[in-house]
């Protein structure tokens, strides 16, 4: 029996402590000797392997402190400038790309908000501002009118439909309409004289989702009618029956109201164009308690979408 057996047969009879350490040191003994059996499978004659992106190129006619530059550290998440600790090539071109592309975007909108503002002024220009307008006043009667002084391209008459008098905005296709305008302050429409001014607003257009995109919608539109001051306890049916019976057969109907205006509009759609046009001789008729006013459609009366009843 060697030595080192012996002392072991020894402290294996000793205490538990003297047993604990024995049993590491042969673990400890037992890991070396595998490591040293791994390293003597190594071919010594082999070289480090280094990335080509990362070996260095000869510098001729640089000095020797020179910073050495890798292209391929452009555009990198993790590349950069040797010899300038903490830069980050890649992300400096990303900053120097997206500034350039703010300044871009910034200068397109600064573009396109100047061109909407010139359009917007020079639609002003072209519009007048009518007031004192009885409710028997169309828009159809009142473009009608204005028509003398030149092309009008849109004409919308607003106001509360519990007021006697209202109010009007009129756009020309050309300044001079708008100021040849200005002369029929005073004429009688309706009831009472009308004051034309200068307008300091332009006509909000209509929503295009609504406005005929088919030839069929633009026929549709022609067969339509816009009504307003329509009493809430009018149905739709009461509405059918008093067009059909004064200017022909309805084809499509439409009511709409909320619960923030006390009055209802509605679309009326005839079968014939005739019957659009005799319906607005109706403006000023009382149906149900108030005096209904009809105006020329803009947009067609599109058919309800069915709702699909998920389970």
């Amino acid at each position: 029996v060697s030595k080192a057996t012996a002392r072991m047969a020894a402290v294996a009879e000793g205490s538990p402590a003297a047993s604990a350490a024995a049993a590491k040191e042969a673990e400890y003994r037992k890991d070396v000797q595998k490591l040293v059996d791994l390293l003597s499978k190594l071919n010594p004659a082999a070289k480090e392997f280094v990335p080509s992106s990362a070996a260095a190129t000869p510098r001729k006619g640089l000095s020797a402190d020179a910073p050495v530059f890798y292209y391929g550290s452009i555009g990198g998440r993790n590349g950069g400038i040797a010899g300038y600790p903490g830069a980050d090539a890649g992300y400096i071109g990303y900053q120097q790309r997206m500034r350039r592309n703010v300044y871009i975007n910034h200068g397109r909108r600064r573009t396109n908000e100047r061109a909407r503002r010139a359009d917007r002024e020079e639609s002003i220009r072209r519009t007048v501002y009518v007031s004192e307008l009885d409710h028997t006043v169309t828009e159809e009667r009142l473009a009608e009118t204005f028509a003398n002084c030149g092309q009008v391209v849109d004409c919308r008459i607003c106001g509360d439909p519990h007021s006697v008098m209202r109010f009007a905005f009129i756009e020309f296709s050309g300044e001079e309409g708008a100021r040849a305008a200005l002369n029929l302050g005073g004429t009688m429409l309706g009831f009472y004289p009308v004051r034309v001014l200068p307008s300091k607003t332009a006509i909000l257009p209509v929503n295009p989702k609504f406005l005929p995109a088919t030839e069929d919608e633009k026929e549709m539109v022609i067969r339509t009618v816009y009504c307003t001051n329509i009493d809430k306890k009018v149905t739709q049916l009461d509405v059918k029956s008093f067009f059909e019976e004064l200017c022909g057969e309805v084809s499509r109907l439409r009511l709409l109201g909320d619960n923030v205006h006390s009055t209802r509009i509605a679309f009326v759609e005839f079968v014939n164009a005739e019957g659009a046009i005799q319906a607005l001789n109706c403006s000023g008729m009382i149906l149900g308690t108030l005096p209904v006013r009809v105006s020329p459609s803009k947009t067609p009366v599109k058919p309800r979408l069915n709702r699909v009843v998920s389970n």
